[in-house]
């Protein structure tokens, strides 16, 4: 399905950038428990090697899925002409599922990020997560230009605090730079599990920002460059953050309890842990925004084949947004806000991760199925380099999960694991009260 819309309502380049910087990682807040969980020598090398295993096979696929495939509904489309609608519908279902849990941690995050300036915030929780939520749907079904051009305000306040304290860092005579012996010898096994779970979180999403490619100018050039500048822009945001927060010597659990504005204090005063405060709140009110653009498109274009009801295809009159979508979406989130951060954070990359192995299957399917399509963007690998390129992240991800299961989390891995299940079981529902859904997956298949 292809977006009518016109040029000048589509993205592009600095735009894009903006989206997907909020969408994978709006900055490091949510870094602070790293250096918690895998200590001076662990941080650095888990923040340097996770990325090589986890996110560059990622990208360079989706980059090469949605070469071949700019559509709306990115992933979802990939998957079903690779594997069919079954698995589309899992991949849908899962991602549907994690983005709801990814998107309720924001409001919360909000609230802690706001109690540096108002510190009995927390007893109005739920209803300052409310507006959040209700703002960004608000937001969204204005159409895709305004998130955009939102995003782009917003990532510059979450970017710009962090260059003040770096120089700050840099200048401060009581800040000693010296590189860390990076190992993970004696790291507990499940302190490298939720370690890797930190990690992972901050660094997802790159395929989520491929669902709107319907509605940006000139899709695979200005994928593959906003992709590309995200990824060196985050990753050199993070080092850069982690290095200098164990330079300051500050205790890491006051960094875990209190966030990077108490290293901002601790470096440059009050002022600084102030800017820092209010890039946090701005951090989480753009990842919201930008998240919910992504997954609003995934049940738009599910309902076209019949897998949800068709009133969720409606789009607006004027905006020509998925506007019954989006508050759907919204809806949903709202009764998700009462969860832990830990418990929310476990389940998004237990179902993240499974919706992304898929992503990579469709990959090396489509290489075969499609041999001969265009790739503007094509992974320099044969059959067997995609298979092993598979396998790496994967056991990225096993090795994350049995970690956190170690550490006692194991009702949030249970829950996230039931949910897993929960798709076949919708599966079969939707082929129980809909004979069209049989004739359709034998059509796709053939």
């Amino acid at each position: 399905m292809t977006s009518t819309l016109p040029a000048k309502k589509r993205l592009r380049v600095f735009q894009l950038i903006a989206v997907i910087f909020l969408t994978v990682s709006g900055g490091p807040y949510g870094l602070e428990p790293l250096l918690t969980y895998a200590g001076n020598n662990g941080a650095l090398l888990l923040l340097i090697i996770t990325p090589i295993l986890w996110d560059i096979p990622t990208i360079f696929t989706v980059l090469e899925l949605n070469s071949m495939m700019p559509v709306e509904g990115g992933y979802y489309q990939w998957v079903k002409r690779a594997l069919g609608l079954r698995f589309a519908f899992y991949e849908g279902w899962w991602t549907w599922l994690y983005t709801f849990v990814d998107l309720a941690i924001y409001p919360v995050l909000f609230v802690e990020y706001a109690s540096y300036f108002f510190p009995n915030i927390e007893a109005y929780k739920i209803p300052i997560c409310l507006i959040i939520i209700w703002a960004g749907a608000g937001l969204n079904i204005l159409g895709i230009v305004r998130v955009g051009d939102t995003s782009l305000i917003l990532g510059a306040t979450v970017i710009l605090p962090f260059v003040v304290l770096f120089i700050t860092a840099f200048a401060s005579h009581n800040v000693l730079f010296t590189m860390p012996h990076v190992s993970l010898s004696g790291l507990h096994f499940s302190s490298l599990g939720l370690a890797l779970f930190t990690v992972m979180w901050n660094f997802c999403g790159w395929d989520n920002s491929m669902t709107y490619a319907g509605e940006v100018h000139k899709p695979v050039r200005t994928y593959i460059r906003s992709t590309i500048i995200a990824a060196i822009l985050i990753f050199i945001l993070y080092i850069l953050t982690i290095l200098v927060s164990q330079a300051s010597g500050i205790n890491y659990n006051v960094l875990n309890d209190e966030g990077f504005p108490a290293v901002g204090s601790f470096i440059g005063g009050n002022w600084l842990g102030s800017l820092i405060a209010a890039g946090g709140m701005a951090s989480t009110l753009g990842l919201f925004s930008a998240v919910l653009l992504s997954v609003s498109r995934v049940p738009k274009v599910m309902s076209d084949d019949k897998l949800l009801p068709q009133k969720l295809n409606t789009e607006h009159p004027k905006f020509k947004t998925p506007y019954i979508s989006i508050i759907v979406c919204a809806a949903i989130v709202s009764i998700m806000i009462l969860w832990t951060f830990a418990d929310l954070l476990i389940i998004d990359i237990t179902l993240y991760g499974a919706g992304l192995f898929l992503e990579f299957l469709s990959l090396i399917a489509l290489r075969k199925k499609m041999a001969n399509a265009n790739r503007p963007f094509k992974i320099k690998l044969n059959i067997a380099g995609l298979c092993v390129m598979t396998v790496i992240p994967f056991a990225v991800y096993i090795i994350a999960l049995s970690g956190s299961f170690a550490a006692g989390n194991s009702d949030a891995v249970l829950f996230a694991l039931l949910a897993l299940v929960s798709a076949e079981l919708i599966w079969q529902l939707i082929k129980w009260f809909n004979p069209f859904i049989k004739s359709a997956t034998t059509n796709i298949n053939s």
